[in-house]
């Protein structure tokens, strides 16, 4: 039984911030990965069970940042800097074992939260 939920999409202008969130259950590793209008989903970000180890895309890191709160079972994505090229929905996904880039590997997936930041 595990059940993902994002939260925290919405508008934003060019160069703010937002903060999502997903609630799952601990001790699965777990990704963020986005879709924009007319392309394929794509992986952002991700983190082990522990916090420990993290993946990212070079592009993005320095602007966005994961991090796990195991007590309230609950993982986030700090983006800052946005830009349009930003807009997508986003999606939290969990699997078993240790954390990857590979969209193929995860399980389970959340329903996904829109971002979309204006210029």
């Amino acid at each position: 039984q595990v059940q993902l939920v994002e939260s925290g999409g919405g508008l934003v202008q060019a160069g703010g911030s937002l903060r999502l969130s997903c609630a799952a259950s601990s001790r699965y590793a777990m990704g963020w990965f986005r879709q924009a209008p007319g392309k394929e989903r794509e992986f952002v970000i991700a983190v082990s069970w522990s916090g420990d180890t993290k993946y990212y895309v070079d592009s993005l890191k320095g602007r966005f940042t994961i991090s796990r709160d195991n007590a309230k079972n609950t993982v986030y994505l700090q983006m800052n800097s946005l830009t349009p090229e930003d807009t997508a929905v986003y999606y939290c996904a969990a699997k078993v074992g240790s954390a990857s880039r590979e969209l193929v590997e995860y399980r389970y997936w959340g329903q996904g939260t829109q971002v979309t930041v204006s210029s």
